[in-house]
Order: structure tokens, then sequence, then C-alpha cells
């Protein structure tokens, strides 16, 4: 069994000092001015291009936030991570100047990344910030998630995925919006499903009409804007005049966001063409007044 070895104080500070004359090698003998200044503590702020497995929270703490490569299954992805410029005691709440600004910017980056506006999918953007002690730490970012949904349709439930939504919408692909059959009856559209353009349908989706800031429809003339600006959108999409016989070659189907997202600041109303009288087997978009022709009874 070994003894430990005892050294005497003596000897470690004589071995110190004579350390010293041999040669420092570049050291000064100073312990305490050699070491780099730590860097001011900061507060904690989401990286965007990631994705989480877990579903979208309206705010975000350091201790949930657990982000993962978008090669791994997930729920949500941020696209964006943006600044608050406006500085206040708490976070924005809904309907705030703040908040509807950064959705504003978050609608943007959206699409962007995306590579078509991203309502044109099966997706949904919301915006997650702070919570009240990351606020109070001094935390002011925005983050931009999009998630891919089931449908975009009433029930729509959150799918998990794998692969990155970046360029997700710049070509063809099972994201997009196309055609759909229509379920109700023959004066209302209640339900879109949708199905291969080669199959017999009723609708076809044609573009995103951007409402102006007014208070969310509720009344017969508040809808009336909605469905003109739809008419133009489906006009544009079939490659038809956007005149006064346009109600006699399609009907149209319009779908604004709910209540609580016009409140935050989403004007998107996603559009579609809808032939009540028939059904075809392929796209219109394009097809001209040929291909949508006035009906005559």
């Amino acid at each position: 069994m070994r003894r430990a070895m005892r050294v005497p104080v003596a000897a470690l500070v004589a071995g110190v000092a004579l350390s010293g004359c041999a040669g420092a090698g570049g050291l000064d003998g100073d312990l305490t001015d050699d070491w780099a200044a730590l860097p001011a503590a900061g507060a904690f702020t989401p990286a965007a291009g990631v994705c989480q497995v877990a579903d979208f929270t309206a705010t975000v703490s350091l201790s949930a936030y657990d982000p993962v490569g978008c090669d791994l299954p997930h729920r949500v992805e941020t696209v964006h991570v943006g600044s608050f410029t406006v500085d206040r005691a708490t976070p924005p709440v809904v309907g705030s100047p703040e908040l509807r600004t950064a959705f504003a910017d978050c609608d943007s980056r959206a699409s962007g990344y995306v590579g078509d506006n991203w309502r044109a999918g099966r997706l949904r953007l919301a915006v997650a910030l702070p919570t009240d002690p990351g606020w109070a730490a001094g935390a002011r970012w925005y983050r931009c998630d999009l998630t891919e949904l089931t449908t975009v349709e009433a029930a729509a439930k959150v799918v998990t995925r794998t692969g990155s939504l970046r360029d997700g919408l710049k070509g063809p692909s099972a994201l997009r919006l196309g055609c759909q059959r229509t379920g109700g009856d023959a004066r209302r559209v209640q339900t879109l499903t949708p199905v291969d353009c080669r199959t017999a349908h009723d609708a076809e989706f044609v573009g995103v009409w951007p409402a102006p800031d007014r208070p969310y429809p509720t009344k017969d003339a508040d809808w009336a804007p909605l469905y003109a600006g739809c008419n133009t959108v489906l006009a544009r999409y079939v490659g038809v005049p956007d005149d006064a016989h346009l109600r006699f070659r399609s009907g149209v189907v319009v779908r604004p966001p709910g209540s609580g997202r016009w409140v935050v600041g989403d004007r998107g109303v996603r559009c579609y063409l809808w032939l009540s009288d028939r059904t075809v087997t392929t796209s219109l978009k394009g097809a001209g007044p040929a291909g949508l022709p006035v009906r005559t009874k």
C-alpha cells in the first residue's frame, strides 16, 4: 500500500519561484490578467431554419426550446426570427400594432421561404413570442412558424412531416391546393375536398386575394368586397374578362381566415372557382373563354 507523498508548502513556493526564473515561455507570471473578458449576458433568442418536434405554442421559453434538424420528424418549422423595434413593458397582445407588424413580416418571409404565397398550400403560419419572464429579461424577438395541415378546411390537423418546407411551393407539389370536389347544395358550398385534376371535379383553387384592413365580415355587405376580389383573382387565373358576364361563367367560393387570425393581421383570402352546373377533368388554369364559357341557361 502506497503512502501519500506530502510536499512541504515552502518547497512548492520555492518551485514556483524557480520556475519563474527559468523562463516563463510567454507568460508574465500574473495569473489574473490573461483571461478574455466574458461576453455580456444576453436574452435567449431562437434560431431560424430549424424545426420543432412539439406542436406550436404562442410563447416559447428557453426550457421548452428543443430544435431539431428538419430531416427528422417534426411538426413546426421556423422560417424567420425577427425583432421588435418598439420597446414596451410586456409582450405585445393579440390585435396590437406591434403584433400585426410582426405577422406582416412573417407573412412575407414565409412566402419567400416556400417560394409562393404560403396560403397556396396546406400550410398555416403563426407567430410565437417570448414568455413574460423572457420579455422581462430582455428578449424582443418574434418567431415565424409554419406547419403543414391535413386540410385548410375545418377540422384541420397538423401533419408530422420529414423534410424542410423551404422552396416547397416553387413548383408542382403535393402541398399545393388544386382541384376540389365540393359538398353542400346547389346554393352554397360547405366543404372542399382535394382531388386529382384528372378526376371529375367542380371547383379549383385559383389564388389569394389580399383583403384591405377592415373589420371581420359579418354582414352580407361586408362579404361583397371579398367576392369581388376573388372574382378578379378567378378571371386572371383562367384568362377570362373580369366583367359583368363572369358570374355567368363560374361561381366563386371565398375562404377568408378565421376571425381570430383576422385580428392578428391575416388578410389572405383563399379563392376557388365553382362550377355549379357541371364537372371537368382538367385544370382550368389559362383555359380562357373556351374553357369557361358563358352559361346560357
